[in-house]
């Protein structure tokens, strides 16, 4: 059913009160004014700088009394006929017991119409004993059409307002902004749309990076997502080939154009070593994908007092959902839903509602979850179903060595074809990314030092002179590999 058959039989039902939060009043009142065409009623508005007027009719009538929540709530027990009374931020007037108990008695039908009475504002927050009285109406958000409308609809305000200057706009670009837009309402939608045309007179590719960071600043309400502003390309990334091509097949689908039969991906869990670029590959999945990559911790999320870490996760998922198109990443995921005795069976709660938002989500958000310690991790995570698979980021192969090596020098300025790149590779067997990256780093300190540049024989000696993390807990990593061999699809 569309919002205004849910809202039409609300009023056929005679419902008694109806709150909707929105901070988009006249698209509120629209709704209503197209009900009217399905179900009649005299259909009336109250606002404490103009008191009750009523809108149904073709002409403007004059304020049916003072500008008075007392007077309008008495006008709407005393009227002959039924109607609909939209009450405009009326909320902070039931903090007197007099208000409250007018309303309560016009809700419960004493003495009077069975009238639909509608609170409106941005947050609506009842007395206890109205709350269980009341009916919340959540309007949906606008769709692609609408949206698309309203960006129509700046452009040609713009041409007005510059001389009939007419807006440069890309229409890929436009069917991506669109895209980006949904999860707003029409009031932040047009301000953020506004202030890209505003910015140099084009809508094009240019603009998604800020309208995804403007979106972000907007809706991350609960504060526990992190804006992740450096993404990653795959041309960043070492090796991962199999993980690279998994991306790429389903970019196109995750963009909005599933082929026939074929649901969007929802998200891959990264185990491996420690340092072999794991949180690299989630920036470039995202910069893969062309959406925004948002970071959850979930050490913000755990609170003292009980059901608020909960609590946390659901704002945190929320905003999320909001923010769609996305890809979401939780780093070190073990550390949020490893079972833990002594915390009140707080994780089990936490991984129950990650679990029902993972399987229940319609929104394009991509979740990309990284683990190290992956005997930490609950079965019920683990099954398919969960993640659409489960990738292994292996210690580099020697080809991977020579890709990174390389990669790792030009992007201090070096020349990699000065360097003997296959015999550093091999000598650096067993090292992550991160290890080699340090060697690197280690060598341009030595090279400093003695006042000369980096070179092969230089850097081999910071290669052999390092211990990787596969020498100093060479039982673990081997523990994990060997686990990790049967069980999951390497990423290279």
């Amino acid at each position: 059913m569309s919002q205004l058959q849910d809202l039409t039989a609300l009023i056929r039902a005679n419902t008694p009160l109806i709150v909707i939060e929105t901070r988009d009043e006249e698209r509120v009142v629209e709704l209503f004014r197209q009900s009217l065409l399905h179900v009649w009623r005299a259909l009336h508005r109250w606002t404490i700088t103009e008191g009750l007027r009523r809108l149904d009719l073709d002409r403007e009538d004059p304020a049916e009394g003072p500008p008075d929540a007392s007077y309008a709530l008495r006008a709407i027990q005393a009227a002959e006929q039924r109607g609909i009374y939209l009450l405009l931020d009326f909320h902070p007037y039931l903090g007197y017991a007099s208000h409250q108990r007018l309303l309560r008695d016009i809700v419960q039908r004493r003495g009077c119409e069975p009238h639909v009475l509608v609170l409106v504002g941005a947050k609506v927050e009842l007395p206890a004993e109205l709350e269980a009285l009341a009916v919340r109406f959540r309007p949906r958000m606008p769709d692609q059409a609408a949206l698309l409308k309203l960006v129509r609809e700046e452009a040609v305000a713009y041409a007005k307002e510059h001389g009939g200057r007419r807006v440069e706009a890309e229409e890929d670009a436009v069917r991506q902004i669109v895209r980006h837009l949904q999860g707003l309402d029409l009031h932040d939608a047009r301000r953020i749309t506004r202030q890209l045309i505003h910015g140099d007179g084009a809508l094009t590719a240019s603009d998604l990076p800020q309208l995804a960071q403007l979106k972000f600043e907007l809706l991350n309400r609960s504060g526990h997502l992190h804006y992740e502003y450096d993404t990653a390309g795959f041309d960043d990334v070492a090796g991962a080939r199999r993980l690279k091509r998994w991306i790429s097949q389903r970019r196109a689908a995750f963009a909005g154009n599933p082929p026939p039969g074929l649901d969007p991906p929802r998200g891959v869990l990264l185990l491996g070593v420690q340092g072999c670029g794991k949180s690299l590959l989630a920036k470039a999945i995202a910069g893969g994908f062309g959406v925004p990559l948002l970071r959850l911790d979930f050490g913000t999320l755990y609170a003292k007092y009980h059901g608020e870490t909960e609590q946390n996760l659901r704002a945190a998922l929320a905003s999320a959902d909001q923010l769609a198109p996305c890809v979401l990443w939780i780093d070190e995921i073990e550390k949020g839903v490893a079972a833990d005795a002594g915390d009140g069976g707080v994780s089990r709660r936490v991984l129950g509602y990650l679990l029902t938002w993972m399987a229940e989500r319609r929104s394009p958000v991509f979740l990309v979850s990284t683990a190290n310690q992956v005997r930490h991790l609950p079965a019920e995570l683990l099954r398919k179903g969960r993640f659409d698979e489960i990738f292994f980021v292996d210690l580099p192969d020697p080809d991977t060595r020579v890709e990174l090596l390389r990669l790792h020098l030009a992007s201090r300025g070096l020349e990699p074809e000065g360097f003997a790149l296959p015999a550093l590779a091999a000598a650096a067997n067993g090292f992550s990314g991160a290890e080699i990256e340090q060697a690197i780093v280690s060598g341009l300190y030595a090279a400093h030092a003695e006042q000369r540049a980096l070179d092969t024989d230089l850097l081999m000696q910071e290669i052999r002179g390092t211990r990787p993390l596969s020498v100093l807990m060479a039982e673990q990593v081997a523990a994990l590999r060997a686990w990790a061999l049967e069980r999951t699809v390497p990423a290279d």
